[in-house]
């Protein structure tokens, strides 16, 4: 049987908060002395009823700094949490020789979240850009169980050792990335998710390595949909 650290099984579990909750503001969380997570708290979110959560990961080199711009406004607007983990190296582990040190600061981070907020398990979302957009498939289809949706953004490769749960998935990809060609990425990794069971949202845009804000402002309204309509 495969070890569940090794295939990125996460250590964590949904509960009731039992801290003070954070106020309104981007929050640095404490956790690591280097490369912290940080969590954006919107202006109007009641603590004790269910909150959306997006956790999104940086791309190869990136840093929570230069990938939240790509959510951070549709968090404050649309009344989300969003948190920022961030890769103990460049990029993360799974990119460079598979799970390791990430899995356990993600759900480190994660458990520090729903300590002081109750978080809704019908909108939990994974979300990820390039390198981090790996990491969303990747740890999501393990972790299925823990994340309700998927936004994955040129992705490059899914690496699943393990498969838990069904999220909903988002896929994009633009049709000139030249760094991660869509016909060996997206266009492959569609039609074997879909032949594998996974409800996939898929969107292709005439555009380079890069996220678009029409994609991800149409991610976010899959992300928030009724979960009902799902199904």
């Amino acid at each position: 049987m495969i070890d569940p650290d090794l295939a990125g099984r996460l250590h964590f579990r949904h509960r009731l908060p039992t801290e003070e909750p954070l106020p309104p503001g981007r929050h640095d969380l404490g956790l690591f002395a280097e490369r912290d997570a940080v969590l954006v708290v919107p202006e109007g979110l009641d603590p004790r009823q269910p909150c959306p959560l997006v956790v999104l990961f940086h791309g190869g080199g990136g840093s929570a700094e230069r990938i939240l711009p790509m959510l951070e406004a549709h968090a404050r607007t649309e009344r989300f949490l969003l948190l920022a983990p961030q890769s103990l190296f460049p990029t993360w582990d799974i990119v460079i020789a598979g799970h390791g040190p990430d899995r356990e600061r993600v759900a480190a981070a994660l458990g520090h979240v729903a300590d002081r907020f109750l978080l809704d398990p019908q909108r939990l979302c994974f979300a990820g850009h390039s390198d981090g957009g790996s990491y969303t498939l990747s740890s999501g289809l393990a972790n299925g169980d823990v994340a309700s949706h998927l936004i994955v953004s040129s992705a490059g490769f899914l690496s699943v050792h393990l498969q838990v749960g069904a999220p909903r998935i988002f896929l994009s990809h633009g049709t000139q990335d030249e760094q991660i060609p869509i016909d060996r990425s997206a266009r492959v990794h569609v039609p074997a998710l879909r032949e594998a069971g996974y409800p996939v949202t898929y969107a292709e845009y005439d555009g380079p390595h890069a996220h678009q804000p029409a994609v991800v402002a149409q991610a976010v309204r899959f992300f928030l949909a009724d979960p009902a309509a799902g199904r």
